[in-house]
């Protein structure tokens, strides 16, 4: 069992609270932290005892402050995975300025906050794992995200470049692309927008929280193997737990969907 520290952000419900419970279960020492919800996060504390964090990870100043106590309080940053954001959809002629940089600021300017909050205490002690929530609409777009899928977009973006810095320094980055969940940010979607997106999906339904852990489990499982002294080589990787919508939005005949398949079946991800 590890002791090490790790920082879940929106880590008290959905994906967050999944991923989470099974870092504690592998043995970390886990921070969940949170932005407005204290019933939730109380109740969340009481059932798992990790401790929680109110903040918001959209302030540079807050993350930088919020990281700082949480090192006092359980030991050095180990792993970090930037799972909190929000939605605010809108087609462009109702988007406003102040819907975008709410997006923005709390989906992708999150990860380079948290990110640079942690980044100095990883590369000092050759070890780091860092691991954003991407989405497949970051990859595909969707009509009335275009705020949404920007954000998530860049987080692929951000991955990939980080990874190249963190890789020479026993820092690895890597990004998982989750199609449609089951959790709250669905909740807020009209019933019939709803039933469309779900016929879409080949397998027919919604994925829940516990598919996307059964890949952070994947990626624990490289944590857990890795150390300074046997690094892993596990870096700018993506993952996708999409349902198969990548593959039904391509065409059969084209290089992109045989690609796509070939690498799902030898265990590359997208």
């Amino acid at each position: 069992m590890t002791s090490r520290v790790a920082i879940v952000t929106g880590g008290t419900r959905g994906i967050g609270a999944a991923v989470s419970r099974m870092l504690k279960n592998k043995g970390y020492k886990v921070a969940a932290t949170y932005a407005g919800n204290a019933a939730t996060a109380q109740a969340f504390t009481a059932d798992t005892g990790i401790n929680v964090y109110k903040f918001d990870v959209g302030d540079y100043t807050a993350c930088a402050a919020s990281v700082a106590q949480i090192e006092k309080d359980l030991g050095p940053i180990a792993v970090l995975v930037n799972n909190a954001g929000i939605a605010r959809d809108s087609t462009m002629s109702r988007l406003t300025r102040d819907m975008w940089d709410a997006v923005i600021d709390n989906n992708l300017g999150s990860c380079f906050n948290m990110s640079k909050a942690v980044w100095d205490g990883m590369n000092t002690r050759g070890f780091g794992r860092i691991i954003n929530i991407g989405s497949i609409n970051g990859q595909g777009g969707q009509y009335g995200q275009v705020n949404y899928a920007s954000a998530k977009s860049g987080i692929h973006g951000f991955t990939k470049a980080l990874a190249q810095e963190g890789a020479p320094k026993g820092i690895t980055v890597n990004v998982v692309a989750p199609g449609y969940m089951d959790t709250d940010m669905l909740s807020i979607v009209p019933p019939n927008v709803l039933k469309k997106i779900v016929a879409k999906i080949p397998v027919g339904r919604l994925g829940r929280p516990r598919i996307s852990r059964a890949v952070w489990s994947f990626s624990s499982q490289t944590i857990a193997a890795s150390s300074p002294a046997r690094p892993c080589r596990s870096t700018a990787v993506s993952i996708c737990t999409d349902r198969g919508i990548k593959i039904a939005r391509m065409r059969p005949s084209s290089w992109r969907y045989r690609e796509v398949c070939l690498r799902r079946a030898l265990g590359y991800g997208c």
